[in-house]
């Protein structure tokens, strides 16, 4: 039987123990860019598609590969559509006799 800290837990601040220094993995950033950049089609695409294109591009590796993941290149690719779509929208919004109110 182990007692109090006999052997268990030799160094708290070791690898593996702490976050410190680590980041998400890229399958996991492809996958938050993707649902960014969906959920960027219905609110806030202003903000989610910059948010999905960046997510995509870090899964990505930060270049373009030949064999890069499917959710990240997917999220790259919706965000860009998601932003420019966004940003029509507000031109489209601040143009005189638009109707706002």
């Amino acid at each position: 039987m182990t007692g109090f800290g006999n052997g268990t837990r030799r160094n708290p601040r070791s690898p593996g123990r702490t976050w410190s220094g680590s980041r998400p993995d890229d399958a996991t950033l492809g996958i938050i860019g993707t649902v960014c950049a969906v959920a960027g089609f219905f609110v806030l695409g202003i903000v989610l598609g910059p948010v999905a294109v960046v997510c995509g591009w870090l899964a990505m590796g930060r270049t373009w590969q030949r064999s890069a993941p499917v959710p990240a290149l997917v999220a790259v690719v919706l965000g860009a559509i998601d932003t420019l779509l966004a940003l029509i929208w507000l031109a489209g919004v601040a143009t005189p006799g638009a109707g706002l109110f």
